[in-house]
C-alpha cells in the first residue's frame, strides 16, 4: 500500500536519529472529524480533542496499528493472537523491523486511571519490551509509503501479572534505517488489555448504536442532498457499517437510538424518490372505507402533526396518561419493483437498489430482544425547543409514532442530543416515558465520584448517563476510535467498574457522532463476550437501579452548547411548513395523509444535526412552505363587479375556481363592512379543474354601499389566501312610497267594484223592461174567440 502523497513527509522533514515525519494516527484521526462535521458539524469539542492528540509527542518513521487481538483480555490460560500492519511513512527505507509485544508493569483500577492514561504522551515509558523468544515478526523491508501485514502469538506465561485492573498493551517496531539501529522503538501501537482474575460475577453494559443523519428535502418534498445519502447507504458507507456492527451481535441485546425520518428518507429513496403527491388516499367511491392502494402513505390522519394539538375525546378514567398514544405518522410510499426501478436512470436505481438493501439489513439487524429508541421526528433540537416552543417538540415526539415504518419494528420514545447535552428545561418538558439519556459530562462537579453512576434522579426524572470515558476510545498513537480500540475501552471501562464492589454500575456506551466501524462487527462484539459482560440493552442494564439523586445545580450545560442552540426563526419556520402542510390537508377531498408526508420534512429543518447549516435547512423550509401555499392559493374566488339589491334581501353571486388536478371542499366566509345578513352555504365541494358558482344570500336594513368581502377557507375556516371584495347597494322604497302604492291600490279596486255593480244593477233593469214588452201567452185570442 502506497501512502497518497498528502500523508508522505517531506523530503529532509526528519528530526533526528527516530524523528520521523508523520503518521497513519494524523489521517486516521482527520477522518473521523470529517465524518463527524458531515454528520451534523457538532464537534468543536472532539475536534479540539483530537487535532490535539495528532500532534502529541515525536512523530515516528514507522507507523504501526493493532488490527486484532484475540482475546481482548488476559486469559487465564492459553495464547494472545496478534495482527496488524506496519507502514514506513519516512522517506527512508527501513530494513529488519522486528516487532515485540509490551506490556504495563501497573494496573490500572479505576475511570479516571484510565482517562489519565489514554492522554499519556507516546514515548512516555508504560510497560516493558517482552523480548523472549523475540522477536516476534521481523519484516525485511519496507520502502517509504509501503506497508506489510504481521501477526504474532504471545504465550500467557510470558504475561507476568498479579494484580486486577487494566494494563498496557502494545507492540513495538525496531527497525535499522541508514544511520543504523539502537533499542528505541521506531514505531508502536498501544491499548488497554484488563485482566479480571477469577472474577465469578458480571457486570451490565449497554451498546448504543447511534442512527442519525442530517435530512433535508426540497420544495417538492424529494430528499435533497443525494450524494450524502449515496455514500451513506453504500457498501462501507457510515448507516451501512452502523447496521452491520449491529447485525455482528448475532444474539446478544443491543439499543438502537433511530431517528424515524432516517428511516422515512432511506424509505423514500427506495421508492424513487418521489415528490410529494397530492392523489387521492381515500376512496371517492366510499371514503370511509381505507385505501391500501395509494402511492403516497396511508395511516393515520397527520392532524395531529399540527403544533396546535388537536381536541380529542376524553381519555378513560382508568387510562394511564403517561402511556404513548396511537402513532401520528403515516406509511412510506412503496418501494419500487424490478421493472420500476430499472426505468430509473442508472444513478437513481442504485440509490434506490442501496436504500432497500440498508432497510433489509436494518430488519435483520435488529434482532428480538434488542430495545429500539425513537428520537422524535426529525432529531429535533429539542433543547432549543423546550425553552422556545414547547408544543413544536410534543408534536415532534407525536410524530414519531411508535413504529419504524418501512422496517417493521416497535420503538419508545427517547431524549438523546448528538454529544450528550441536554438543558434542565428539556428535561422538565420530557414524557415520563421517555428514556433520557445524558452524558457523563454533565456531572463533571462530581468528579471525586469514580466511577460515576449511571443512573440518577434530576428533579423526580430518571436519567440515565452514558460514559464518556468509553466513548473516548482508546490511547494515541493510532486512531483512537478504531473499531478495536473502542473495544478495548469499553472492556476496561467494564473491568475496573467490576472491580468496585460498591455499586458495581451499569457501563453504558453510546456510539460516538459519526464514528464509523473499521472492521468486522461479529469481532467487536465477540470481543466483548467475556464471562464477566453481560450485554444489555438500556433497559435491562438499569433496570432495579436506584438512581442517584442528583442536585439540579451540579449538571454542567456549556455555554457554547447554548450558543449552537436554533432560535426562534428556525422553529417557527418549522411551525409554519406544518401548518401548512395541515391546511392543505383540510382542502383536499380525498387525500387525509399529506399533512404528515409535509411534516416530515419539516421537523428534519430544526434538526440538531442542522446547527451548523442553519441558512441551509431555514432555506428548505421555506422553500416547502411557499411551494404548499402556492396549492393552496390555487383556488380561486371571484364575484361580479357589483349587486344592487331592490329590496331588503336578495342573492349575491360568486364563482369558486379549482385550478388544481385534485378535488377540494372549501368554505366562502363573507363578510361586510356594515350591517348585513350574509347566508354562505356549509362546504363547497369542486371537482378537479372546475369551477362553480354559488348563491350567497343578502339581508340589510340599512340603504347604501355594503362592501362585502368573500374569504375562501378550507373545512375548518382557515383562509386559503384568495379574496374577493363586492361592493352591494341597498336601495330599499320609503313607507310613504309604499303607502302611495296601497291607496292607489284601494282605489282601483273601489273602482273596478263599484263599476262591476253597476253593470250588474244594468243588466237586471234591462231584463226587467224586456219582460214587460212580451204578450201574456195565457189569454185567448180575441180574434179567435170571436170565431
Amino acid at each position: 500500500m502506497v501512502l497518497p502523497r498528502s500523508l508522505r513527509p517531506a523530503p529532509g522533514a526528519r528530526h533526528g536519529r527516530r524523528g520521523g515525519a508523520g503518521r497513519l494516527v494524523a489521517g486516521g484521526v482527520a477522518g473521523v472529524v470529517v465524518a463527524m462535521s458531515t454528520a451534523g458539524g457538532l464537534v468543536a469539542p472532539v475536534q479540539a480533542s483530537y487535532a490535539a492528540a495528532a500532534d502529541e509527542g515525536d512523530r515516528e518513521p514507522l507507523s504501526v496499528t493493532i488490527e486484532s487481538l484475540t482475546p481482548g483480555e488476559l486469559p487465564r490460560s492459553g495464547p494472545i493472537e496478534v495482527s496488524g500492519t506496519v507502514t514506513n511513512v519516512d522517506d527512508e527505507t527501513w530494513t529488519t523491523v522486528n516487532l515485540y509485544p509490551f506490556l504495563g508493569d501497573t494496573a490500572l483500577t479505576t475511570p479516571a486511571d484510565l482517562s489519565e492514561a489514554r492522554r499519556t504522551p507516546v514515548r512516555d515509558f508504560v510497560g516493558a519490551r517482552v523480548t523472549d523468544p523475540g522477536p516476534y515478526a521481523t519484516i525485511e523491508t519496507l520502502e517509504p509509503g509501503e506497508s506489510a501485514d504481521y501477526s504474532f502469538t504471545v504465550a500467557r506465561s510470558r504475561l507476568d501479572v498479579d494484580e486486577r485492573g487494566v494494563y498496557w498493551f502494545g507492540v513495538h517496531a525496531l527497525g535499522q534505517d541508514a544511520a543504523g539501529r539502537d533499542l528505541n522503538a521506531d514505531g508502536r501501537a498501544r491499548t488497554f488489555l484488563p485482566w479480571v482474575g477469577g472474577e465469578d460475577r458480571s457486570l451490565r453494559v449497554s451498546v448504543v448504536v447511534p442512527l442519525r443523519k442530517r435530512v433535508l428535502h426540497d420544495a417538492q418534498g424529494r430528499v435533497a442532498g443525494l450524494e450524502s445519502w449515496e455514500r451513506a447507504l453504500a457498501p462501507g458507507g457510515a448507516l451501512t457499517e452502523l447496521v452491520d456492527l449491529g447485525a455482528g451481535a448475532d444474539d446478544a441485546s443491543l439499543t438502537w437510538l433511530v431517528d424515524p425520518a432516517v428511516v422515512d428518507a432511506a424509505s423514500r429513496l427506495a421508492a424513487g424518490n418521489p415528490p410529494r403527491s397530492i392523489e387521492p388516499t381515500i376512496d371517492p367511491a366510499d371514503p370511509d372505507a381505507p385505501d391500501g392502494d395509494q402511492t403516497e402513505p396511508t395511516g393515520t390522519p397527520g392532524a395531529d402533526d399540527s403544533p396546535v394539538a388537536p381536541e380529542t375525546d376524553p381519555a378513560p378514567e382508568d387510562a394511564d396518561p403517561t402511556a404513548p398514544g396511537p402513532t401520528e405518522r403515516s406509511t412510506v410510499p412503496p418501494r419500487l419493483d424490478e421493472e420500476a426501478l430499472s426505468e430509473l436512470d442508472p444513478e437513481a436505481e442504485q440509490l434506490a437498489r442501496d436504500a432497500g438493501d440498508w432497510l433489509d439489513a436494518l430488519g435483520a439487524a435488529v434482532r428480538p430482544g434488542s430495545q429500539v429508541l425513537a428520537l422524535p421526528y426529525g432529531d429535533l433540537d429539542v433543547a432549543a425547543a423546550a425553552r422556545l416552543s414547547p408544543e413544536l417538540y410534543r408534536s415532534a415526539r407525536r410524530r414519531a409514532g411508535s413504529e419504524l415504518e418501512g422496517v417493521e419494528l416497535t420503538t419508545s420514545p427517547a431524549l438523546a442530543s448528538p454529544l450528550g447535552f441536554l438543558p434542565l428545561e428539556t428535561l422538565a418538558e420530557a414524557r415520563e416515558d421517555e428514556t433520557i439519556l445524558l452524558t457523563d459530562r454533565m456531572l463533571d462537579g462530581q468528579r471525586a465520584v469514580d466511577p460515576l453512576p449511571t443512573v440518577v434522579s434530576v428533579d423526580d426524572r430518571t436519567v440515565v448517563l452514558s460514559s464518556s470515558g468509553a466513548a473516548d476510545g482508546g490511547p494515541s498513537p493510532g486512531d483512537r476510535l478504531s473499531t478495536l480500540a473502542l473495544r478495548q475501552r469499553v472492556l476496561s471501562e467494564a473491568a475496573v467498574r467490576l472491580l468496585d464492589t460498591g455499586r458495581r454500575s451499569p457501563l453504558v456506551l453510546t456510539l460516538p457522532l459519526g464514528w464509523v466501524p473499521d472492521g468486522d462487527g461479529t469481532a467487536f462484539f465477540e470481543g466483548l463476550g467475556t464471562s464477566w459482560v453481560d450485554l444489555d440493552t438500556v433497559a435491562e442494564a438499569t433496570a432495579g437501579r436506584r438512581p442517584l439523586p442528583v442536585d439540579p445545580d451540579e449538571l454542567r450545560y456549556p455555554d457554547s452548547q447554548r450558543e449552537a442552540e436554533l432560535g426562534p426563526t428556525d422553529l417557527a419556520a418549522v411551525t409554519e411548513l406544518v401548518e401548512a402542510g395541515q391546511h392543505l390537508q383540510d382542502l383536499l377531498t380525498f387525500n387525509d395523509r399529506v399533512g404528515s408526508v409535509v411534516s416530515a420534512t419539516a421537523y428534519p429543518t430544526a434538526s440538531f444535526l442542522t446547527r451548523p447549516a442553519r441558512a441551509a435547512a431555514l432555506r428548505s423550509a421555506r422553500a416547502a412552505t411557499d411551494d404548499v401555499r402556492d396549492l393552496l392559493g390555487a383556488i380561486e374566488v371571484s364575484a361580479p363587479p357589483g349587486v344592487t339589491l331592490s329590496s331588503a334581501s336578495g342573492r349575491l353571486p360568486a364563482t369558486i375556481t379549482n385550478n388544481l388536478d385534485q378535488a377540494v371542499t372549501v368554505r366562502l366566509d363573507a363578510r361586510s363592512d356594515q350591517p348585513m345578513t350574509l347566508r354562505v352555504p356549509e362546504s363547497i365541494e369542486i371537482g378537479p379543474e372546475s369551477s362553480t358558482t354559488v348563491l350567497l344570500g343578502a339581508t340589510t336594513e340599512q340603504q347604501g354601499v355594503h362592501n362585502v368581502t368573500l374569504v375562501l377557507t378550507d373545512v375548518n375556516d382557515v383562509p386559503l389566501g384568495d379574496v374577493d371584495v363586492v361592493p352591494i347597494r341597498a336601495a330599499q322604497v320609503s313607507r310613504v312610497i309604499w303607502l302611495i302604492m296601497g291607496a292607489g291600490a284601494a282605489l282601483l279596486l273601489g273602482a273596478i267594484v263599484v263599476r262591476l255593480v253597476r253593470r250588474v244593477r244594468a243588466a237586471r233593469a234591462s231584463s226587467r223592461a224586456s219582460s214587460r214588452a212580451q204578450p201574456d201567452q195565457s189569454q185567448p185570442d180575441a180574434t179567435q174567440e170571436q170565431a
